[in-house]
């Protein structure tokens, strides 16, 4: 697939490194031609220096030839624009990032009027990930997911204690006919092996079959898991801490947002009518602790500096505060956070570049479904195909990238839940979970 991406930033990058994990052909356009130049250095992409919302610089580049464009500068109106430029000369599709509060509510009227075939909101999202953990604690909806012929189920290992400190290879009779395909632990995603120790406090997603899933459900789910909560603080009032604060507020949550900049603060203030606006510095720790930080239930950062996230949320645990939840824009910083035992770690830009990703599959009829948990990995059912590396031996032979499991095969009307010795078919529905940050790594299984 030919692939224009317009905008050299950091989510530009990661749909570079996704979508070339896929053996795209893929041109990179941005008017920073020093940025332009050291992506060139890094990546075997054709870039180009230039103004993307010139009509003689996408016919130059034959933007006609292309099946699709999609623009994520920072700009709202100038992705627009690019898009609605790219589909008048010819592009089969456009995706466009579009972020802006005035815009959000009027998204499918751009669409139809722009011709623009797709929208992402990086903040959005993060805010509907985070709102879904507050209020309801799963990540499944419920708790579970039913997919054709199998379910995914969500719980926590101390509902089976018998689990303790066990080795995944070990929990095989105990989850007869069941398989652990992610673990949550201290708010990270763990896509676990053989040699995984289970841990109390963990909370795991197992997948098998419907009888199989309903059976062990009725022991583990807990009838009614629901926070009792009351008052959330939020740290940065961007994009992200108003949405969430705006979700949060209609469900009648009292919401606090600390942010520094006086200007966002009154524009916030005329928005958010029953959300308490603070106008200050939230690694002040007088300020926090004026403002009653430990008597929260729920401490949110995401204030547009990772490392400020990551103190803030430190200070936060110090507090004895439940549930923390952290916004981290750089996988770098993962060992890091490991460490301060957070509720939930979320990356906007793995995020909107895996929605970008399952929107263009399933356009190509390659995905069947793809179900998100705690915004950092995904559950993604694929028709496998001949010409696909997946199908090229069993999975043993097949070098099953970190970060990447193969968790149900569905061929026919049998459920299989894979060993290493299982082969992959062409013409299987195949479930894989993958971390988003190795999603290029998934899409080198499965190109065509």
């Amino acid at each position: 697939m030919k692939v224009a991406i317009v905008g050299a930033g950091k989510l530009g990058i990661s749909l570079v490194q996704t979508l070339l994990g896929g053996g795209n052909e893929i041109t990179l356009i941005d008017k920073d031609e020093d940025l332009v130049q050291r992506v060139n250095s890094r990546y075997d992409i054709l870039t180009l220096a230039a103004n993307a919302k010139r009509v003689d610089v996408l016919e130059e580049l034959k933007i006609w030839t292309y099946d699709l464009l999609i623009a994520v500068t920072d700009k709202d109106e100038r992705n627009i624009v690019i898009c609605n430029f790219a589909k008048e000369l010819g592009c089969a599709r456009v995706i466009a990032r579009v972020t802006s509060p005035e815009h959000v509510e009027q998204l499918e009227f751009i669409k139809k009027v722009q011709k623009i075939d797709h929208i992402v909101n990086p903040d959005m999202a993060c805010a509907q990930e985070i709102y879904k953990y507050l209020t309801q604690k799963y990540t499944l909806q419920g708790g579970q997911f039913a997919a054709d012929g199998f379910n995914i189920l969500e719980f926590k290992i101390d509902r089976m204690p018998q689990l303790f400190d066990k080795q995944i290879k070990e929990v095989s009779r105990i989850l007869d006919g069941l398989l652990i395909a992610a673990i949550s632990r201290s708010g990270q995603i763990i896509v676990p092996n053989g040699n995984t120790m289970l841990k109390q406090g963990d909370w795991l997603y197992v997948i098998g079959t419907k009888e199989r899933i309903e059976s062990i459900g009725k022991s583990v789910k807990e009838s009614k898991l629901t926070t009792d909560l009351r008052k959330v603080m939020i740290a940065g009032g961007g994009k992200t801490g108003y949405f969430l604060a705006k979700k949060l507020s209609d469900f009648n949550i009292a919401v606090k947002i600390i942010e520094q900049d006086r200007e966002r603060c009154e524009w916030l203030s005329a928005r958010l009518d029953d959300v308490l606006i603070l106008h200050g510095d939230a690694t002040d720790t007088n300020l926090l602790r004026e403002e009653n930080m430990d008597g929260m239930d729920a401490f949110v950062a995401v204030t547009g500096f990772d490392e400020e996230n990551l103190m803030l949320s430190l200070i936060a645990k110090q507090q004895g505060i439940e549930d923390v939840v952290t916004k981290m824009s750089r996988n770098s910083y993962n060992s890091l956070t490991e460490s301060l035992g957070v509720s939930m770690i979320i990356n906007p830009i793995d995020m909107c570049a895996s929605s970008i990703l399952r929107f263009i599959q399933k356009g190509d009829k390659m995905v069947v479904f793809a179900e998100m948990i705690q915004g950092q990995a995904e559950f993604i059912e694929i028709w496998a195909e001949k010409n696909m590396p997946i199908t090229e031996g069993t999975l043993m032979d097949i070098e099953i990238p970190e970060g990447v499991l193969v968790a149900a095969v569905h061929r026919d009307n049998d459920i299989i839940i894979p060993s290493g010795r299982t082969r992959i078919m062409p013409g299987d529905k195949v479930v894989f979970l993958s971390l988003l940050s190795s999603m290029p790594d998934l899409e080198g299984l499965i190109k065509r």
